[in-house]
């Protein structure tokens, strides 16, 4: 098994998405340590190191850095407080667990002071989004990015419009749109089987749902006009509320945030939408998103409205309803919810059968296999071409 360390800025026990996805796959033929952003702990009097097994994964070891200082506090990676520690205590560790030149995998390119660190055979830059554009984003951010793109072996991107964005600074850029695990959403296909989550069993009919993270990227007005436009109407957000404050959030008697639930929870509240929702504003942070949650929603067989979204309209517009403004995201769900069910049912075939996360990881591992033996190759090439010292009797 080769060994791999992917250095994220996210949370492997977060949201269950691309990096879980691919990672917990790979882990198959690899040895995979994910290491994350470090963690502020107010009860810590000194840093120290954390290291367990991730859920869902059994091959995937997770790593964080702990360190002390007040609740809330972010640090990231590339921290002047924290990235010398790490470092050093990573390579120690790489070194008594036998890590041999790891396949190097970033997620974030503040990970980049890790790059000198950690002696590797591959680099690999997986960009699932344009982080710059963040609210928070560091400002070295974009600085990293254009050093450690070009360095790449191997760079993947989430996305058409991201794929267009970073593929000139690496010739060695490919295309992989984010999967679906069909069969796990289509747990959702058949209603009468699945309960009712309790947060809104009784809730109107229809019921218009989203899950997913809730930050700066959500359309809050929309979501305002849609639940004051239709009071007859349910919408139900099920996700977690990050760097925006629940105080931002619009009110309303038939608009419930439920909370972030389990990636194993999502088709029982997906099984119960009567439409699903990609209700993101258009904005710096949503340019080049392309939401993984599209395929699952398509898995489920929910009829789907969506804000126009780049990515949305060119790989899934066929199957989605889209609308411009609030005014028509309402005209949008009533389409839906007269649209027949099985409507777009042979569009919805093609796409999930085109997108499924094992075949993304089984055509990424392709290439990483033939990148490493490349690498090799040109190792023996050039220890063949190695001038030898001349030896006398």
């Amino acid at each position: 098994m080769n060994d791999l360390v992917c250095i994220s800025h996210l949370r492997w026990d977060f949201v269950w998405q691309r990096p879980q996805h691919l990672l917990s796959r790979l882990s198959k033929t690899h040895r995979v340590l994910f290491v994350e952003e470090p963690m502020v702990r107010a009860d810590l009097s000194a840093p120290m190191l954390e290291v367990f097994q991730g859920k869902g994964a059994p091959n995937v070891t997770v790593m964080r850095l702990l360190y002390p200082g007040v609740d809330g506090q972010w640090i990231g990676h590339g921290d002047r407080r924290t990235q010398h520690i790490y470092a050093r205590w990573l390579t120690r560790y790489l070194q008594a667990e036998s890590y041999v030149r790891p396949i190097l995998w970033l997620y974030t390119p503040m990970a980049a002071p890790f790059v000198n660190v950690i002696n590797h055979r591959l680099l690999i830059v997986d960009v699932m989004d344009q982080l710059s554009a963040f609210k928070g984003a560091p400002a070295e951010l974009v600085k990293y990015e254009q050093m450690i793109l070009p360095r790449a072996d191997l760079v993947f991107t989430g996305g058409v419009s991201l794929y267009r964005d970073k593929q000139r600074f690496n010739k060695a850029t490919h295309l992989f749109p984010s999967g679906v695990e069909v069969e796990h959403f289509a747990q959702a296909c058949d209603r009468s089987r699945i309960e009712c989550p309790a947060e809104f069993a009784q809730a109107a009919r229809p019921v218009l749902g989203y899950f997913g993270v809730i930050d700066e990227r959500m359309d809050l007005d929309l979501l305002r006009h849609l639940a004051e436009a239709r009071p007859n109407w349910s919408v139900v957000m099920v996700g977690p509320v990050v760097k925006i404050g629940h105080d931002d959030l619009p009110k309303a008697p038939n608009l419930h945030f439920v909370g972030q639930r389990t990636y194993d929870e999502l088709p029982r509240y997906l099984a119960h939408f009567d439409v699903a929702l990609i209700p993101f504003a258009l904005n710096d942070a949503t340019k080049y998103l392309s939401p993984t949650k599209t395929l699952e929603y398509l898995a489920g067989r929910k009829p789907v409205v969506s804000t126009p979204i780049h990515d949305v309209v060119e790989l899934y517009g066929e199957a989605v309803h889209v609308a411009h403004n609030p005014e028509q995201f309402v005209q949008a769900v009533e389409a839906a919810l007269a649209e027949p069910a099985d409507a777009r049912r042979a569009v919805q075939d093609r796409l999930l059968t085109m997108h499924t996360w094992n075949d993304i990881a089984s055509r990424m591992n392709a290439l990483i296999q033939a990148q490493l033996e490349r690498t090799t190759l040109r190792s023996y090439e050039h220890a063949a071409n190695r001038p030898q010292a001349n030896v006398s009797a």
